[in-house]
């Protein structure tokens, strides 16, 4: 990736979305702003220099602090940007519930579309997607921090479908999640296609039509 200052400028800006998360048990000595400024650090680092030459070094200058305080939170860059990915996956949120299966996936469309434009989306994931293809070991890593949030979101919005009868109990969640966010990241991150609401109507249409269809 080469350096684009405005892109840099345009996810540091984002940086203050970055939520908080809670320090975990035996932590506590770590302080928060400090975790905070490093997490902001790293969208920056990463809109410059991309992942395969984003450094520790280069991020622990970027946040003011040495080295040493970046370790202490994540033993390598991957974890910290791991951390930082699925701060913006779906675990946390909500699985639809509008009552149909239409209104669920459309939902889930509307949540998975936004979390795509979101530039800390933008600028890691391919990068990661580029390295897991060299490394098994990220390979794991991506998909787990990927997939988490979404599979479960889908696991709710097919058990919800099958309590009302409108898809059969053997239905894989998995392909539902194919079904539903394949051609969406195809279109916002390879492609980087426009997203108009009725394209969302449409795939969410399809989506419906496809896992009824085959059941």
């Amino acid at each position: 990736m080469t350096t684009d200052p405005a892109a840099a400028a345009r996810i540091a800006s984002a940086a203050p979305d970055v939520p908080a998360r809670r320090a975990p048990a035996g932590a506590a000595v770590l302080r928060e702003d400090v975790t905070e400024a490093i997490r902001a650090a790293v969208v920056e680092e990463l809109a410059a220099v991309g992942f395969s030459r984003m450094s520790i070094e280069g991020v622990a200058r970027r946040a003011g602090v040495g080295k040493t305080a970046v370790y202490r939170r994540w033993k390598s860059k991957l974890h910290l940007v791991l951390d930082l990915v699925e701060l913006f996956a779906a675990d946390g949120l909500p699985v639809p519930s509008t009552g149909s299966l239409y209104g669920d996936v459309r939902a889930l469309l509307e949540v998975m579309s936004h979390v795509l434009r979101h530039p800390v989306a933008s600028a890691v994931i391919p990068d990661l997607l580029v390295e897991a293809a060299r490394n098994p070991e990220i390979a794991d890593a991506v998909r787990g921090a990927l997939r988490g949030g979404e599979r479960r979101m889908a696991e709710g919005i097919v058990s919800e479908a099958v309590a009302r009868g409108e898809l059969p109990a053997a239905t894989d969640p998995g392909r539902a999640l194919d079904l539903a966010i394949g051609p969406l990241y195809w279109r916002q991150v390879v492609v980087r296609g426009e997203v108009p609401r009725d394209y969302l109507d449409e795939l969410a249409r399809s989506v419906v039509a496809g896992l009824t269809a085959t059941g």
